[in-house]
């Protein structure tokens, strides 16, 4: 059974910086993609970032530039480093995995979730 668990929020000023880390176990990690979803109120829960087994990277226009995702295959972790931080970053953020190939940046694409990580960006 694949397990999520998300670490690392937490609360900034407005241009700070945060790294949000996921723990990935259960699975042969380097095969499955893994993603970053953030809540809004308007719109549910929509994608930050995702990141393929070999390495590729794929960002939401909103976070491109700002935010970066990576992983370590040897130890299950995947990252998010998030900079120059927004108010309107602030959300809960999520870790996802999906088995295979990345594909869209959606939630039905992702099978497994983790509880989420608070961030929380002041102005």
């Amino acid at each position: 059974q694949v397990q999520v668990a998300e670490s690392g929020g937490g609360s900034v000023q407005a241009g700070g910086s945060l790294k949000l880390s996921c723990v990935v176990s259960g699975y042969i990690f380097d095969q499955y993609c893994l993603g970053w979803f953030r809540q809004t109120p308007l719109n549910g829960r929509v994608g930050v970032a995702q990141i393929s087994g070999s390495g590729m990277p794929n960002y939401a226009e909103s976070v491109q530039g700002r935010f970066a995702i990576s992983r370590d295959n040897d130890k299950k972790i995947l990252y998010l480093q998030m900079n120059d931080l927004k108010p309107e970053d602030t959300s809960t953020y999520y870790c996802a995995a999906r088995g295979g190939k990345c594909y869209t940046l959606t939630t039905p694409s992702f099978g497994y979730w983790g509880q989420g990580t608070q961030v929380n960006v002041s102005s």
